[in-house]
């Protein structure tokens, strides 16, 4: 047979770049760039097309595993695993009740149309709470500022890069991460051509990033960005910068930012941030004078000790100088689904409707902290955590506090994995569980629909069948809900179409013969709904999914996104966005009143993002593997001569929790005082049966996961900024 070639697109991050897949004899051979995609038109990064070798490799997961009494896993049948898993589950529940099972979706399930929906069925089928992500390891403090300045957190707005005339990134490295909240496809040539119109591109960050180094730098200090954003707001506020008629029409609370901002002059914000005083005037003053500008933030916003203020204060910045739901400036999605008001209608896209058994922290969008997992397993009482299903996840080395996290897993009555891989969280696991990867399933990634520049949606079939036993995780998750008695989805179709008889006509057209409701049902049903007013319902005519696919690269919606959506995404009343509230003014005092670096940590650390390397779950092929090439800590050249460090060696990291060893690259793309090290690493070395480990350190074992140590306002694990020490490996023995 000869080799078939399939339009496709990856799901690895939200550019959701198009591919093109050859196949032959039922197996994948090639992945390329689809020049033809109507989005990305021929870019991709590497782990996309790297992801071949994922699909392919020998060392994947194909068949269910249970473990032996000797600690090893033996093959089982998928009817005896998901038996067994049923039986266990049931006993927990009968014996604690639902709210002591739990579970932990990896960041792949953010890109899954289906994944992430069953599994938060799944746990308010059985009325648990114990749900956890990466959320707050790189995105909660986003959606906590979204939620209070918007009403809901799902609004995210995105800069609009093809009119703007200043774009301000802070925190963020796009040319390396490819985009994170926004998807526009080649994000390089996206930046050169603002410049190129006479434009500007700055970016705030404490390393001379790829991105920084490519457009206009701004060296901060880590975790500086929230006193450098108020100072820009003080002088904004001050010379009369302002745009007091955007901000009278589209605003409530001004007076709380203004009274902040006027307590934070630039003389008193630059030994806090790094950045001269007079620069920080300068810069303020550019992006208020430009005729249209746009700030937009990260992950590298979303993780220090002020992370919540830190995403209020860029969004604060666009909107006090006129520049949201303006072309131009900061826009609101509009994806083919309206997933924000239909989230809103639903009552999911919630803020602190509920707080944690520990720590007394707030859920985002359903979700708890992740690094309050240990405690939710070894502190005795109602709710306490005793059985946990991890699937698309590896927490051991993603989420802060990992030695403490180990140790509490074995403590489980019950632990399930579904992956792709045997990884270290499953080291205790009862059962893993075969997964499909996102090549062996059909898919609309509904998520991105609202982050698209040039609004777009587009569905792929599976590309090839799952290898050996894999099933899709919505399969699995049905399969394991139906086994304590109830359907993931049960009673979803009907709340989306309603009980009438146009309902009832569709829900009998499109369901299968079993009655399942599978993700593609779910996602032509969502599809079809439409707007009438502020009415939702079945509409004639219209996208459907056969037409999407008839159409194998997608359907563009628009050319632009468009200014004119306040009143359909901010929920606030009056439709205003709220500039004060209790939270938010905590957080400005927090800031003001915090206290000087500490004398015995004298350095901080960051993270670091790698074209290469994404999180934990990227290091299983060869260009992947070794963390000798992907794992260095950067360390400024006046830091490493403090301590007669040479590039090359070691260095020890030393945190208040304990200290991992790294080799170190010397250089000044960091600036003085700041330390870059990726987390992701620390694989173990093969001796339980992880084949090609891929070693490294594992920077979570050292970074502050009490739950006094995470952010009040969204629960966010403190991963940027954190106070370190450094000493040669060598010297110090």
């Amino acid at each position: 047979m000869l080799p078939a070639e399939q339009p496709t697109f990856c799901r690895i991050c939200e550019p959701t770049c198009g591919l093109i897949a050859t196949v032959e004899d039922g197996r994948l051979i090639k992945l390329r760039p689809d020049k033809e995609h109507p989005i990305t038109a021929g870019f991709s990064c590497p782990k996309g097309l790297e992801f071949v070798h994922v699909q392919n490799d020998q060392d994947r997961l194909l068949h269910p595993l249970r473990r032996r009494q000797d600690g090893g896993f033996e093959q089982i049948s998928w009817e005896t695993a998901l038996s067994e898993i049923g039986a266990r589950l049931r006993e927990i529940r009968r014996e604690h009740g639902g709210e002591s099972i739990g579970w932990y979706g990896g960041n792949p399930t953010a890109f899954s149309h289906s994944h992430a929906l069953w599994l938060g069925w799944f746990l308010r089928g059985i009325g648990s709470r114990h749900l956890y992500t990466p959320n707050t390891q790189d995105t909660s403090s986003r959606f906590v500022a979204s939620a209070l300045l918007y009403g809901s957190p799902v609004v995210v707005p995105v800069p609009d890069l093809d009119r703007t005339d200043f774009l301000l990134l802070i925190g963020t490295n796009p040319l390396v991460s490819r985009g994170s909240l926004i998807s526009a496809g080649n994000l390089r040539e996206r930046f050169t051509e603002i410049v190129a119109r006479g434009g500007r591109v700055v970016v705030v960050d404490p390393r001379r990033t790829e991105t920084a180094n490519a457009f206009e730098h701004v060296a901060v200090r880590p975790d500086g960005d929230a006193w450098l954003l108020l100072a820009m707001l003080h002088v904004i506020f001050t010379e009369a910068l302002a745009d007091e008629a955007a901000i009278a029409a589209q605003t409530t609370g001004i007076e709380a930012l203004r009274a902040a901002a006027d307590r934070c002059p630039p003389e008193l914000a630059e030994p806090r941030c790094g950045v001269p005083a007079a620069d920080i005037r300068g810069l303020a003053r550019a992006f208020a004078t430009a005729p249209t500008a746009a700030a937009h933030g990260r992950t590298g916003a979303c993780l220090g000790a002020h992370a919540t203020l830190v995403n209020y204060l860029i969004d604060a910045l666009t909107i006090v100088t006129g520049n949201l739901d303006k072309e131009g400036g900061l826009l609101f999605g509009r994806g083919t689904v309206d997933l924000t008001r239909i989230a809103h209608l639903a009552g999911v896209d919630t803020y602190d409707t509920y707080r944690s058994r520990i720590g007394d922290l707030p859920e985002v969008i359903g979700q708890l902290p992740a690094p309050l997992m240990a405690a939710e397993i070894e502190t005795p009482g109602k709710g306490q955590l005793r059985a946990l299903i991890v699937s698309a996840g590896n927490p051991v080395l993603s989420v802060p506090g990992s030695t403490g996290l180990e140790r509490a897993l074995g403590k489980l009555d019950l632990q399930v994995g579904i992956d792709l891989y045997l990884n270290e969280t499953h080291k205790h696991a009862d059962y893993v569980l075969p997964a499909a990867t996102f090549l062996e399933r059909d898919d609309l990634v509904i998520a991105a629909l609202d982050f698209h520049l040039k609004p777009f949606v587009q569905w792929t079939e599976a590309v090839v069948p799952p290898r050996g036993e894999a099933r899709p995780d919505w399969e699995i998750i049905d399969d394991i809900a139906g086994e304590l008695g109830f359907a993931a989805v049960s009673g979803l179709a009907t709340k989306l179409v309603g009980t009438g008889r146009l309902g009832r006509l569709a829900l009998r057209a499109f369901a299968p013969a079993a009655g399942r409701v599978t993700p593609a049902l779910l996602i032509d049903l969502l599809i079809r709904t439409g707007r009438d007013g502020d009415r939702f319902g079945l509409r004639r005519g219209g996208l459907s999914l056969k037409k999407l696919k008839a159409n194998p690269r997608g359907v563009v919606l628009a050319e632009h996104l468009e200014g004119g959506m306040l009143r359909r995404r901010v929920f606030h009343r009056g439709h205003q966005v709220r500039l004060d509230g209790d939270v938010i003014e905590r957080e400005l005092d927090r800031l003001l009143g915090s206290p000087p670096p500490d004398v015995d940590y004298p350095l901080l650390l960051i993270g670091r993002r790698d074209v290469r390397s994404h999180n934990s779950w990227m290091h299983n092929t060869p260009k992947h593997r070794d963390p000798s090439r992907r794992q260095w800590a950067m360390v400024h050249p006046k830091d490493a001569a403090d301590i007669g460090l040479s590039d090359g060696e070691l260095v020890r990291v030393r945190t208040a929790k304990g200290s991992i060893e790294v080799p170190a690259r010397v250089t000044d793309e960091v600036v003085q005082g700041c330390i870059a090290v990726p987390h992701g690493w620390g694989h173990l070395d093969g001796g339980w049966q992880i084949a090609n480990a891929a070693g490294g350190a594992n920077v979570n074992e050292v970074l502050p996961a009490e739950a006094a140590d995470l952010e009040r306002a969204s629960g966010m694990a403190h991963l940027n900024g954190v106070p370190v020490r450094i000493e040669a490996a060598a010297v110090s023995g």
